[in-house]
């Protein structure tokens, strides 16, 4: 149990897959104008890594790999995460038609968002057993949704504030998100000891 805590903050915090790593940016600029709209992209990619990631693993373990078809992984990743992102859609059409039309275009862009892909294809690379995946994956898509949610609320806030016109818009959004991932290096050494 210990580990998998361990685990799941050096996914979320310390190797953050969007402010250390760098993946997923476009959800992360185009998603995070409102705070509603930031948690809904966050829960709904948390949900798709998981399910992807957990069914990522048991078909490499239980089908690729018995029969030497590890040269498809990139193909079926691709195709098990557009199943929940397309699953993902539909329920949020159903259940919550407000915020499946706030997240617009970006959720279905879940399919190709490069942190999904990248947790996915991390979990075989490391050899992640199931469970493992279940709580890398889970560590990742808290840090994806606690980074989405926090650049949200800094980016109501800048709308209200006093800012020069040359960085009003995409460049104050660029600083304050380069600012974060500086913040977010100071955990580097939180799991050291």
């Amino acid at each position: 149990m210990n580990e998998a805590l361990l685990m799941i903050i050096s996914a979320a915090l310390i190797n953050n897959f969007v402010l250390i790593k760098f993946l997923g940016l476009c959800p992360f600029m185009g998603v995070s104008r409102q705070h509603n709209a930031a948690l809904g992209m966050g829960l709904a990619t948390t949900f798709v890594l998981v399910m992807a990631s957990l069914s990522g693993s048991m078909i490499s373990e239980y089908l690729l790999i018995p029969y030497h078809l590890e040269y498809l992984r990139t193909i079926v990743f691709i195709v098990i995460i557009a199943v929940f992102v397309q699953l993902t859609e539909a329920l949020l059409q159903f259940s919550s038609p407000v915020l499946h039309k706030s997240l617009g275009i970006y959720l279905p862009l879940i399919t190709t968002n490069c942190a999904v892909l990248g947790v996915v294809l991390l979990n075989v690379h490391a050899q992640h057993n199931w469970l493992e995946s279940i709580f890398f994956s889970l560590g990742a898509a808290i840090g994806f949704a606690l980074v989405l949610v926090l650049f949200a609320n800094a980016r109501e806030r800048l709308e209200y504030a006093d800012i020069p016109n040359a960085f009003k818009g995409a460049p104050i959004a660029l600083v304050t998100a380069g600012l974060m991932s500086v913040a977010f290096m100071g955990f580097t050494g939180l799991l050291a000891h």
